[in-house]
């Protein structure tokens, strides 16, 4: 047994003793997969294509005989864009489900709501959504990007493209106020200069004053860290005056709730993004994938979104390390996927990083025209070094904390 993988059991042991709300898994002929993503409210435009890209994933494993000829048992909660509704769905899936892995969450307050509870109630749990980086903790598995996979890539490709003064407006919690610092440091890393940041509560929905700003202030360009549907209207409203022809946008969120769709081609044309998957990526997989959502969803289907195929990807992810462990049991099922598993999804090859708990993945920067993105950029196989600066699992399995509640400089990361 090697010194690593010593730790990792030991440390596991310990903190499966210490648990304060430990309750056991109670016999049964399913696994339990639980959802908890919002259907409704402010931020259904992400969490109802994650929703369906789950949904589907669970049909296709049971499709193939389920998971050690166990079927899978889905169970999906909709906590409205609620946080409160988030913590008590949570400790349903927990204590009242006794779900045998739930994944959940989409913004990061979300996420910190729920992610204690877990710990505490040795439930398994996966945030598929892209975020700011910085979570810690052996029993959570983060498939999203993180901003030195994706925003570490935009921020020179744009400024080489567009120029060196960058006006940043972002939602006002915590992804936003990180990102933008993230964002904050790659253009001074770059040689640029960050001219102003706005944060904006996730309702706002008049944006005319800030536009004014940024017209005064002429930047070379706005990065965007907006969220929700809400959002949206800064789009739309900065079209409306003009400024899309004469100031460029690169969005560290825009599109993965579909918004390329919900506004016009003239409106969108021209703004870059960087994801680690775009429905439009040439491959046989995800055009495979992609044929396969659109019959499952029937007329409407939405597009498929980051948010949505890493949903589907972290679905497939577990499923994988549950048929390699053999059983549903967490540790075991946190040991496979720590132990080198990936799959082959619609974005590429995913694979859990041990230190992190985080995903190696492919990168993507893309150029919006005609309400679809053209990619322009591909980077394999990409770490989260953001992440990895502050978490090593491997090290120390016990930690269990977001590392960059406080900033990036609480965290020692020099701006």
């Amino acid at each position: 047994m090697t010194p690593t993988r010593r730790r990792f059991i030991q440390a596991a042991s310990a903190l499966a003793l210490a648990a304060p709300a430990t309750i056991g898994r109670a016999q049964s002929d399913t696994i339990k997969f639980v959802s908890i993503l919002d259907q409704s409210g402010g931020l259904d435009i992400y969490g109802k294509p994650m929703v369906d890209a789950t949904r589907m994933a669970i049909e296709e494993i049971n499709a193939a005989g389920g998971l050690n000829g166990v079927e899978v048992e889905l169970k999906l909660y909709d906590p409205q864009s609620t946080i409160q509704f988030y913590t008590q769905f949570a400790t349903q899936a927990a204590a009242g489900d006794r779900a045998d892995v739930v994944h959940a969450g989409i913004t990061s307050a979300s996420r910190e709501a729920i992610r204690p509870t877990f710990s505490r109630f040795e439930t398994l749990y996966f945030y598929n959504t892209l975020y700011e980086g910085g979570v810690c903790d052996l029993n959570t598995f983060c498939t999203g990007s993180t901003p030195a996979q994706t925003v570490e890539k935009l921020v020179p490709y744009t400024m080489n493209k567009w120029g060196k003064k960058v006006y940043v407006v972002a939602a006002d919690y915590n992804y936003g106020q990180i990102t933008a610092q993230w964002v904050q440091k790659y253009v001074k890393d770059n040689g640029g200069e960050t001219v102003e940041v706005e944060f904006f509560p996730l309702d706002v929905t008049n944006f005319g004053p800030t536009i004014q700003k940024i017209q005064q202030a002429a930047p070379d360009m706005v990065m965007s860290a907006l969220v929700g549907g809400a959002h949206v209207s800064f789009y739309r409203q900065y079209a409306a005056a003009g400024m899309n022809a004469n100031i460029p946008i690169a969005s560290t969120t825009f599109g993965v709730g579909n918004e390329h769709k919900l506004i016009s081609g003239s409106e969108g044309d021209g703004m870059i993004c960087a994801y680690s998957y775009f429905e439009e990526i040439a491959s046989s997989e995800n055009a495979d994938i992609v044929a396969r959502f659109r019959a499952f969803m029937g007329d409407g289907a939405p597009t498929l979104n980051e948010l949505a195929a890493r949903s589907y990807e972290g679905a497939w992810l577990w499923a994988e390390a549950v048929k390699t462990a053999g059983t549903a049991d967490r540790m075991a099922v946190i040991e496979a996927l720590r132990g080198g598993l990936g799959i082959l999804g619609p974005s590429g090859r995913v694979q859990i990083e041990p230190k992190t708990n985080h995903a190696l993945q492919n990168v993507y920067l893309a150029e919006l025209k005609d309400q679809s993105f053209n990619i322009v950029e591909t980077y394999e196989a990409q770490p989260p070094t953001d992440t990895l600066l502050v978490c090593d699992l491997e090290a120390d399995p016990g930690q269990s904390v977001f590392k960059f509640e406080n900033g990036l400089a609480a965290a020692g990361i020099e701006l």
